[in-house]
């Protein structure tokens, strides 16, 4: 098969053209991300605010910035068991029912007092529960949720360039250094 210049750079093109536009198109047939992940807007919403609750802005930053909402859902979709993704699912209703039931506000819209007051008797609740469950029980939705904002946040742009130092271990290159 003879080919010349002319013809492998339109190949070329069109398999770089092919590279760059294909994974857009095949991304705009997916479903949305509510429906992929199982989380409604409303439940992501919430989790943006617990984790805010959890890590809050300061001089730089909280956890609703990094949209820990969207991560905690898209990691318990797609990175835990079933029965772990249906005890977060029930943890983060009852969450939002005792916020409502204790103080008469939902959760997004009671005070920082209020909601730290629960996640901290949640905290408690948790750590007694992982103190005596079984090996197959699943975690304590609270621990759960924990975890990911932390996992979350430290691992986005913010939490590791903003919240965190970043100091090179072992330190610079050295291709000299005396045993």
């Amino acid at each position: 098969m003879d080919m010349n210049r002319r013809e492998a750079l339109i190949r070329m093109a069109t398999l770089m053209g092919a590279t760059v536009v294909g994974p857009r198109l095949f991304a705009a047939t997916l479903p949305t991300s509510e429906t992929q992940t199982g989380f409604s807007a409303a439940d992501i919403a919430l989790l943006d605010e617990i984790g805010e609750t959890i890590i809050p802005a300061t001089d730089i930053p909280g956890a609703k910035a990094v949209q820990i909402g969207a991560f905690m859902a898209m990691m318990v979709h797609d990175c835990y068991e079933p029965q772990d993704q249906a005890a977060f699912k029930r943890g983060l209703v009852a969450l939002a029912s005792a916020h409502q039931t204790r103080f008469g506000k939902p959760f997004q819209s009671g005070s920082v007092a209020n909601r730290t007051t629960l996640l901290n008797t949640l905290d408690e609740e948790q750590k007694a529960y992982t103190a005596r469950k079984a090996t197959d029980d699943p975690p304590h939705f609270f621990r759960m949720m924990k975890e990911l904002t932390v996992l979350g946040y430290f691992t986005s742009e913010i939490g590791a360039t903003q919240a965190v130092r970043f100091i090179e271990v072992p330190g610079s290159y050295d291709g000299c250094a005396p045993y």
